[in-house]
């Protein structure tokens, strides 16, 4: 029991001076997020994938989050099995016709852990490890990737969380804004990841609600890449500055690297899977960038 205690107690230690050290550093260092975890290479949005990130130098694990019916916070990108990555209990794999059907928010918790989202693999990202593994709660995920950098002697990473939500389908495959910050915050809380945390999302409403209900968590806006309204109007609609502001990469310019920096918004764009797109990136004054193949990452 002491020998327990007394680990508790290291491990509290480094974790705390490790968090302390991330602080410091995110504003400066470049912000390498591993999107999904690291979906060109492992399974999407599950623990191993958010390890491999880990091993390959992200600075963030940028993921998706959904509720179920018994009010638990788990990854996926869809609020249903999609039916591109998804196996059924009886080993049959999901058909486009009926994934909609198979709606994570009248599933319970352990209702979900019966479908595997790995074995399948996943055709748009050949070079991804087939594996059997299922979606995870958020707490594991965060418990999980803590431990390990911490057991690799890395840096603790940040997570950038997106409420996969929109107002057309409130209540059916999500809860309210309201709901959904308060479930998901609880989990942040719970595991004191506060001030390692960014919550992202297209849905503006849960942004909102977060701005006014905790504003001590950094907030990220996405932006789609058939947005054409101007940065200044999106801020408007959104009725406060961000810490991060998220374009498709292919919105980013000049102007908006230059507008970021006088707004004091950092700008970190998604997704980029090609090195020279990232080089070219780098080159006008990103902060950060979002990629489905974190080994593609470079630390200059």
């Amino acid at each position: 029991m002491k020998n327990i205690f007394i680990m508790g107690v290291i491990i509290g230690f480094f974790s705390c001076n490790s968090t302390k050290m991330n602080q410091q550093n995110k504003m400066t260092q470049f912000d390498w997020q591993g999107h999904r975890g690291a979906r060109g290479l492992v399974p999407e949005n599950t623990i191993p994938a958010m390890i491999k990130a880990i091993d390959l130098g992200a600075v963030t694990l940028e993921m998706d989050a959904v509720i179920t019916a018994d009010k638990q916070v788990i990854l996926s990108h869809e609020p249903f099995f999609n039916h591109e990555i998804t196996t059924k209990p009886d080993g049959t794999p999901v058909s486009k016709a009926e994934e909609k059907q198979l709606n994570i928010y009248t599933m319970s918790y352990a209702t979900t852990q019966r479908y595997d989202v790995g074995l399948k693999g996943n055709t748009r990202f050949p070079q991804q490890q087939k594996m059997a593994v299922t979606k995870p709660l958020l707490l594991d995920v965060i418990e999980a990737a803590d431990q390990y950098a911490l057991s690799k002697n890395k840096p603790l990473p940040f997570y950038n969380i997106e409420t996969k939500s929109q107002p057309s389908t409130d209540n059916q495959y999500h809860p309210s804004p309201k709901e959904f910050v308060d479930l998901l915050v609880a989990v942040i809380k719970h595991k004191k990841i506060s001030d390692r945390v960014t919550v992202q999302s297209f849905d503006i409403r849960t942004l909102q609600y977060l701005h006014q209900q905790y504003p001590s968590i950094a907030t990220v806006l996405l932006i789609e890449d058939y947005n054409k309204k101007t940065l200044n109007e999106q801020l408007q609609e959104l009725g406060f500055t961000p810490t991060v502001y998220s374009p498709h990469y292919s919105l980013v310019n000049e102007a908006i690297v230059k507008d970021c920096k006088l707004k004091g918004m950092r700008l970190v764009p998604w997704t980029v899977n090609d090195l020279a797109t990232m080089k070219n990136l780098r080159a006008l004054g990103v902060n950060g960038i979002i990629s489905d193949y974190p080994n593609l990452f470079y630390f200059p």
